[in-house]
């Protein structure tokens, strides 16, 4: 079926698709992270309900990475204390809010979520 029809049938139907332009998503489960870079993300819309497709390969982590790493270190390789969060997490909260990776650190112990720290360092 050619891709206008098909957008058509749906129309009729009320589905609507939207693509959304995504960075980064990260599905956490009991036991591990599957973080997708540079995902394709669907939105679509039907009949009152929302259901997102993720198309893109993921890397798996263990949930809780950040924390096991900083526990592994030695005293010499940790000047960062006993923070939960690994360093790439530090630092992507630091990029995308414009600010030090000190500064977002403190921001992410005081709100325990990557999201939460940015949209905070953002309205600073």
């Amino acid at each position: 079926m050619n891709p206008r029809k098909m957008e058509q049938m749906m129309s009729q139907m009320g589905i609507d698709l939207t693509d959304i332009d995504a960075e980064e998503v990260i599905i956490r489960t009991a036991d591990e992270e599957l973080v997708f870079h540079d995902a394709e993300v669907q939105r679509m819309d039907a009949q009152g309900q929302q259901t997102y497709q993720i198309v893109g390969d993921p890397d798996t982590r263990p949930r809780g990475e950040g924390t096991e790493a900083i526990e592994g270190e030695s005293e010499s390789e940790s000047d960062t204390g006993s923070s939960e969060f690994s360093d790439e997490d530090v630092e992507i909260v630091a990029r995308r809010a414009g600010v030090s990776e000190e500064r977002a650190r403190e921001v992410l112990e005081e709100t325990g979520d990557l999201a939460a720290a940015v949209q905070k360092l953002e309205v600073e």
